[in-house]
């Protein structure tokens, strides 16, 4: 029998270069955006020998959301019952740090998998946190149910979600020390000089095309954006699909309205809460507007953060240089309230602090009240380096 040459040649862990390739497609494009072709480009083979190792995109994409969640698994099950918190974060950090360019997928994209696959990675996930919490009261005892452990591996998650180019070993000890500080923290401790912020309520819809745009953002926080329906907009404002044509071209303006909304709302109370505060107070003003922004907004946020990636060049491009106008107004009062940092290490810190408040949050299922908004702000605070 005459051998394959093709064969021969074919690496042995052409798997898991297909997985670790689909990962950083699914990461940076999101599910929807992400095609086999541009998976298999990513590998170097066609699409076609793509299919002779999983039968649809969907079975690559469950086995993307596995291995990283087996792999942050395998890193705290590695280290030694009773060891300390830093030790335990560290290795989930490490496997985090590694793996950045691939790890976005499972802050928003998890959505998509159907009810088992989620149910079992989010098993997953809970071991980890659960021993990230062993770790924090053993040496903390609070009763935060683990509000700080899975606030502290948000500040760690945090550095999939954006580009801030810095070196590994760096940004392993930034996070880890964010996470560790984060992990200390005491949530219901009153907070010296804390202000209480208060954002706009939600504008209450005065002509159809704000409805359209009011009843468009929950659909898309609750089953992303590709998987709603111009027919599902149109019922939940009481109109024919027809009809949506003469307030918004299409589905995709929608979006780019709804992203639009949340980042001119979010300058506005940037601007707001700096105009009242200034010196070493700002920051602390900042992270409460933001929780504010947050609690107030959550699911506009979900939407302009997860589905961005969406949008057509053109109509994303503003929105990037908003999210950057942001971070910078962020980056600039850190730096002058802790002037030992530079740039990099300032933005890897702020994306820190949103990860922490994002975490926190859903940790809290975004129940709002006085008392959580106060202990996310900590949180956030832990993480900045407060």
């Amino acid at each position: 029998m005459t051998a394959d040459p093709a064969a021969a040649t074919r690496p042995r862990n052409r798997k898991q270069l297909i997985v670790e390739a689909a990962g950083r497609v699914f990461s940076e494009r999101g599910y929807h955006m992400a095609s086999m072709e541009k998976i298999a480009a990513g590998v170097g083979i066609t699409a076609a020998a793509l299919y002779r190792h999983f039968p649809n995109k969907y079975a690559l994409f469950a086995e993307c959301a596995d291995l990283m969640a087996d792999r942050l698994v395998a890193a705290v099950d590695e280290v030694p019952s009773g060891a300390p918190s830093a030790d335990v974060l560290t290795a989930v950090t490490r496997v985090t740090v590694a793996h950045r360019a691939s790890g976005g997928v499972y802050r928003w994209e998890a959505r998509y998998l159907n009810h088992e696959d989620r149910r079992q990675l989010r098993a997953k996930f809970l071991h980890v946190i659960g021993r990230v919490d062993e770790a924090v009261q053993r040496e903390r005892p609070l009763p935060d149910g683990r509000l700080r452990a899975v606030a502290a591996l948000g500040a760690i998650g945090s550095i999939t979600m954006h580009h801030t180019s810095i070196a590994q070993r760096r940004a392993e000890e930034l996070l880890v020390e964010s996470a560790l500080r984060v992990a200390a923290a005491d949530p219901a401790a009153p907070r010296p000089g804390a202000r209480t912020v208060e954002v706009v309520a939600h504008p209450v819809p005065r002509t159809r095309r704000a409805e359209i745009l009011a009843a468009a953002i929950p659909l898309f926080a609750r089953d992303g954006f590709a998987s709603v329906t111009n027919g599902q907009i149109a019922e939940a404002v009481g109109l024919a699909p027809s009809a949506l044509y003469r307030h918004y071209s299409g589905k995709v303006d929608i979006l780019a309205a709804a992203c639009l909304q949340a980042a001119g709302l979010l300058a506005r109370e940037v601007d707001q809460s700096l105009h009242e505060v200034s010196g070493p107070h700002a920051i602390g003003a900042l992270a409460a507007t933001y929780v504010a922004y947050s609690f107030e907004y959550t699911a506009l946020n979900s939407v302009a953060e997860a589905e961005l990636v969406g949008l057509p060049a053109d109509l994303r491009r503003p929105l990037v240089l908003a999210q950057r106008e942001h971070i910078a107004v962020w980056e600039q009062q850190l730096r002058l309230a802790r002037p030992e940092l530079d740039p990099r290490q300032a933005r890897v810190l702020v994306h820190a602090g949103f990860g922490v408040a994002v975490e926190a949050g859903r940790g809290l299922r975004w129940q709002d009240g006085p008392d959580h908004r106060d202990a996310v702000t900590a949180l956030v605070m832990g993480a900045l380096g407060f």
